[in-house]
Order: C-alpha cells, then structure tokens, then sequence
C-alpha cells in the first residue's frame, strides 16, 4: 500500500487555506476555487 500525500490548496488572494487538499497526480483546469475567508471565488 502506498502512502499518497496530500496538500491543502490555498487562496491566490489572501494565502489562506481553502477546504481542499489535492495530491501530486491530480488536475485541475478551470476549476472555481472558493475561499471562504475572503469570499471570492477564482478560477485555477
């Protein structure tokens, strides 16, 4: 069994971490990325 490891992803703006964690295989493309401190929503 591996032991995939995981990372939260954080906000562009404000550097605060956002209720996602991504691991190394995965793909994001136009995905909106909400932060729910600052309350914006952006597209990575």
């Amino acid at each position: 069994m591996t032991n995939m490891i995981s990372e939260w992803v954080r906000c562009p703006v404000c550097g605060n971490k956002t209720r996602l964690q991504i691991r190394k295989d995965t793909e994001l493309k136009n995905f909106p990325l909400y932060c729910p401190k600052c309350r914006q929503e952006r597209r990575i």
